[in-house]
């Protein structure tokens, strides 16, 4: 019955739905504005090089995307602090 239950449970497409809504309106923003994907991966990159330069970041988990509301585009950037200030180490 479990077997079942699992099997025609809503949840379980519930983070597939969402992780795909959001790379289509990363792809739908991305061309609205332009921006192709050497662009973003530049963008992350020199991320990584200011940030870095005075933090401890962990380039690995980082998260670049766009983000719409409305008419509205802005850039959300993820990024994971390992350790505070590099000058104080």
């Amino acid at each position: 019955m479990v077997f079942w239950k699992r099997l025609f449970a809503k949840n379980t497409s519930t983070h597939s739905k969402n992780t795909a809504k959001k790379r289509l309106q990363l792809v739908l923003v991305q061309d609205r504005l332009n921006i192709g994907s050497e662009t973003l991966e530049g963008l992350k990159n020199d991320l990584i090089a200011v940030i870095g330069k005075h933090l401890e970041i962990d380039v690995e988990a980082m998260d670049v995307s766009f983000r719409r509301d409305g008419e509205q585009v802005a850039i959300v950037a993820n990024i994971p602090v390992l350790q505070g200030s590099k000058e104080a180490v």
